[in-house]
Order: structure tokens, then sequence, then C-alpha cells
């Protein structure tokens, strides 16, 4: 199982913050962020027991995308004060369960678990957790994603097959997908009045943006005059919504082999204050 660990730790960060509960701990260090990670961390190993795990992480802001579009995501505010001593402490937090932190700079965590997801061949399937749905579109035969939902242990589980169920294209045309419509939270537009809707009916008749482009006399004058409008967009969107799979990081199985050190852990989590979290561990069968 890998763990997209920004994706985790925001999530648990604002579930929590929208009503001030920072946990602040007798050091003055704010760990909600911290203990919901935990929780859904323990919670998804509880239910989907891996054999191996690994977290991987943004390592700053400016990476390869951001070299190729000076827009992109920076239209996000900067990390609220009470997340930024976590960034850190959970990366310590985490080393006490001995799971590997995985991160490179230049890159983002989408490009470590890409790259991993498709490169180790000691284990048969991989699991990816994550709440960012760009992840989608690393899905194939061993690869699926657990896409967290409101709240502990809800979860919505894609393989190839549920994620054509639901959405009518296959994973790896979900890069296509993104290049027409762009991607507000990242911030690239895409191809300016091509919704999701179309995109996916573009990509359905015509497989993916080569495809469309090489029949675009076949378009409708309005959806030819959009495309032909943002043409270097849609070439430069889909290049930042690709996730690269070949960065130079690696994930040692033996390192990744789930086993808890039970004194490691509550020494880590006494320290940190993390109360109760100890309980999500009790029940673990695989302690070294």
């Amino acid at each position: 199982m890998l763990v997209d660990g920004m994706a985790l730790l925001f999530r648990a960060f604002f579930a929590t913050a929208v009503s001030g509960q920072f946990m602040i701990n007798s050091k003055g260090v704010p760990t909600n962020a911290i203990h919901g990670f935990i929780k859904h961390f323990a919670t998804a190993v509880a239910k989907f027991k891996p054999t191996h795990t690994a977290v991987c992480w943004d390592m700053g802001s400016k990476t390869f995308r951001t070299e190729m579009f000076d827009n992109y995501k920076a239209n996000r505010p900067d990390a609220p004060v009470e997340l930024l001593p976590q960034f850190d402490l959970v990366k310590e937090v985490v080393e006490a369960l001995d799971i590997p932190n995985i991160g490179l700079p230049g890159y983002e965590a989408d490009d470590c678990i890409g790259t991993i997801a498709k490169t180790v061949k000691e284990v048969d399937t991989v699991t990816i957790l994550t709440g960012d749905k760009d992840i989608l579109q690393l899905i194939d035969d061993r690869v699926s994603v657990i896409l967290l939902q409101k709240g502990y242990g809800n979860y919505l589980v894609h393989n190839r097959d549920t994620l054509y169920a639901e959405k009518g294209i296959w994973p790896e045309q979900m890069i296509d997908l993104k290049a027409f419509m762009g991607d507000p939270s990242d911030n690239y537009p895409g191809v300016r009045g091509i919704g999701e809707k179309t995109a996916i009916k573009l990509l359905q008749e015509h497989s993916n943006v080569e495809g469309v482009i090489a029949n675009l006399h076949q378009l409708t004058k309005s959806q030819r005059a959009k495309i032909e409008a943002d043409l270097e967009m849609l070439h430069l969107s889909r290049q930042l919504a690709e996730i690269k799979c070949d960065v130079p990081v690696e994930c040692k199985m033996d390192d990744a082999l789930y086993r808890i050190d039970r004194e490691k852990l509550l020494s880590k989590f006494n320290e940190v204050e993390l109360r109760g979290l100890h309980r999500l561990f009790e029940t673990e069968t695989m302690y070294a």
C-alpha cells in the first residue's frame, strides 16, 4: 500500500481546523493533522491488510511542472501556520512506525507513487491510498486506488473496470480528460469551454488528445474552434496532468515490510502526545 501523505495530512488538518481543534500539545505544537493522518492510515491498514507500506510526500512547491508553467498551483494559499510544524513531525511519526518516507525535490508525491507502483516487482498487487482523483490514471491490472470518502473507514475502491463503469473511459484516458478540462485546483485551464461531459464524449469517440486533433474535421464547428484556439494549452495541460513514472526513487521491499515495533511506537506517540492512538494498533498482529 502506497500512501499519499500530503492528501491524508491536509484532509485530516482541515477536518478539525474548521472548528479550531488544533490539539496543541504541552510543547505548544499543534498535532491535529498528525492525529488524523494516523487514524486514516491505521484504519486503512486494518481493512486492506497490506504486507508492505510506504508514504510519499511533496518536497516543496517548486517542481518540474512549475518550470513548464509559471502559474501551476499559483492559486494555492500558503499552508496555515498551525500546519507548518506538522510537516516534519508527521514524518518522524511515520519513521517510528518503521515505514519509509519517500519524496524527491522537483517532483510531486504523485510522481513518486507512480514510479514505485509501476516499477516494484516483488508484490502481485499495489493499492494507493489517497483522496486525490488525479491518481486514478495510475490504475492498471495490478494497481488499484483507494479513495478516502468522508469520515474514517469509508472508501471508494477503483480498478480498471469500476472506473470505466463510473466514467465511461479507461484509467489511461484520465490524463487526456484533464488535458481538455484543465484543473482549477492546479491552476491550468485546458481548453476553455470544454467540460467533462464533452471531453469524455470526444475521448470515447477518438481515444486520446492525438486522436481528437487528427479528427478535428469530424467535430462540431464550436468544438473545433475551441480546440484550435487553445491547442498549445491543450498539449501543455496534458504534460502537466501526466504523472511521471520514471523518477529516480525506489522503495526497498525489506524496508517497506509492515512490522510495528511496539515500544518505538509508544515512545513516539508519548513524546508527541498523540493520546489514545496506540489503541488503533492494539489488535496489530504484525509486530516486529
